[in-house]
């Protein structure tokens, strides 16, 4: 006997078999119970979640001469005749291949005959919305109307393109993705019944990279089987299998870009390809590695978001904290655009070589995120010792300072500033650098000025800058003790809040601004 794939040995013969689809066997089963049977339904969802294994179960049950509460009986004649294709109760339509109006016009002319046998005559039309509009038309009348022995069941993963006439004339059930834990609890059935070995990890990857398709896992998974030859399927096997990368390379690649190494992005993407990996899969899943970078920045409740051991996330949450949003969004955004154009080119790796470059070099593009990614570039140049040369007549250049408001006395700037004071002035990029969120934000945009008793004076935008520091005592003790690790003395900082920039320049001396201009001096 010739071999039969999984998903096709083990789909579903009973309501109770359907994963993941709770809602619609749920309601399903009620209304088999109390007769409620409707005329024509709609089955929409992605590719793979049970929309006609679901419509297939239903038309075998409404037939069945001794029906259970799960579905068919499997036994009685007519269960059989369906199952062995043989019944004429149960006609099942591929619309891709029979999307012309003489088509439909042969359903509407069987319609009006009753079946020899069973209740009722049930039409399965797959991929309907491949349907011409003059086949929609021709459907329209008989769909609303059919006989009380005809029900329809249409399925579809484009719902967009059916016109509102026909979805207005259907009872819509939308298929859910199946959950990465339901796929892998499946799969654990199914391996034990075939006395095949598959580690745990090996599983939950295939349940990932399937997407929320049961029918894709198990065809990964029959490929993964086909692979072992008996040996029992490891995790680094399924890898070498689909083509993937462990997920360690791509915490190696993104450690290269964050330190703007291209060789390095360059030699690792060689080492890939050297193994034989899949550009396309590891464009696809180094993007969804940035997307869980992005989570555990967001939020440390990581559990229930991101399916990965607890040491992997340990490791997700340090690399996270090593950058900011604007830039892994920035990322994300290249690689999405590269995911896109990569599927039909016939030059995968110059064009994934391209996006590892611009990753690293930001100053290639001028969209706005990558923007803030340049201006980090020069900060983090300053705190380095480089400092920026600025054009005379610009804003904070020697030479050119922003002009007083008319009527106002500018600030004076004072004689003398406490060299503890200056220190931290000086170094200011770095113990921003050092801060984290949310505190770095605010400190970003903070004016640095002098107090009474000649003490650092911070001047904030009033609202939740100023807030987050003079409501919150705890938060201005810490910025206390980072400015302290800095200068190796205790620093007590005063807090104001202004409402904006000009309000800070009428009402506060800018020492910043004073001690740039000192260190610009003794360089000459």
């Amino acid at each position: 006997m010739s071999y039969t794939a999984l998903y096709r040995k083990f789909r579903p013969d009973t309501f109770a078999d359907v994963k993941g689809q709770d809602h619609i066997v749920i309601t399903l089963k009620n209304q088999l119970k109390v007769n409620r049977i409707g005329h024509a339904y709609l089955f929409t969802g992605t590719r793979g979640t049970g929309k006609t294994t679901v419509a297939k179960i239903l038309a075998r049950t409404v037939n069945c001469e001794n029906p259970t509460p799960e579905g068919p009986c499997g036994e009685c004649r007519i269960c059989r005749a369906i199952a062995a294709g043989a019944s004429m109760n149960v006609i099942e339509i591929d619309a891709a291949s029979n999307n012309g109006v003489d088509n439909i016009r042969e359903i509407v002319e069987e319609v009006s005959y009753s079946p020899a046998e069973g209740k009722y005559k049930v039409y399965i039309i797959d991929e309907v919305h491949m349907l011409s509009t003059g086949a929609f038309n021709a459907l329209l009348k008989t769909l609303e109307e059919p006989p009380s022995y005809v029900i329809f069941i249409l399925a579809t993963t484009e719902v967009h393109r059916l016109p509102i006439t026909i979805l207005s004339r259907c009872q819509r059930y939308d298929f859910k993705r199946i959950t990465i834990d339901t796929i892998a609890d499946r799969m654990k059935e199914l391996i034990q019944e075939e006395k095949v070995q598959v580690e745990e990890k090996a599983l939950r990857y295939i349940a990932r990279l399937a997407d929320g398709s049961m029918r894709d896992a198990l065809s990964l998974l029959d490929q993964c089987i086909a692979f072992l030859l008996g040996e029992e399927l490891t995790y680094d096997r399924v890898l070498d299998v689909l083509g993937a990368v462990d997920a360690e390379v791509f915490s190696r690649l993104f450690r290269h870009i964050l330190e703007r190494d291209v060789m390095g992005c360059i030699r690792l993407l060689e080492e890939i390809v050297m193994q034989g990996r899949e550009l396309s899969q590891f464009v696809t899943d180094f993007t969804w590695y940035l997307r869980n970078l992005m989570l555990a920045q967001a939020s440390d409740d990581l559990e229930d978001v991101i399916d990965m051991s607890s040491e992997n996330l340990a490791r997700l949450k340090e690399e996270a904290g090593m950058t900011d949003m604007d830039r892994i969004v920035r990322y994300i955004r290249i690689f999405s655009e590269l995911s896109g154009q990569i599927r039909y080119s016939a030059q995968k790796r110059i064009l994934t070589e391209v996006a590892l470059i611009r990753l690293c070099k930001p100053e290639m593009e001028t969209e706005q995120d990558t923007l803030l990614d340049r201006i980090r570039q020069v900060e983090e140049k300053v705190e380095n010792g480089v400092v920026a040369v600025v054009s005379e007549g610009s804003p904070g250049a020697g030479g050119g300072a922003a002009p007083a408001v008319p009527g106002k006395p500018k600030p004076e700037m004072p004689k003398a500033i406490p060299e503890d004071v200056k220190q931290i002035v000086a170094r200011w990029q770095a113990i921003v650098g050092n801060a984290e969120n949310p505190m770095r934000i605010y400190l970003k945009n903070a004016h640095l000025s002098l107090g009474g008793d000649n003490k650092l004076l911070m001047v904030l935008e009033d609202g939740m800058a100023s807030d987050y520091f003079t409501q919150h005592a705890d938060n201005k003790a810490r910025l206390e003790a980072l400015l302290s690790d800095f200068s190796g003395k205790e620093i007590e900082v005063g807090i104001q809040s202004v409402r904006g920039q000009q309000e800070f320049e009428e009402n506060y001396p800018d020492i910043s601004r004073l001690i740039q201009m000192e260190i610009e001096e003794e360089q000459e």
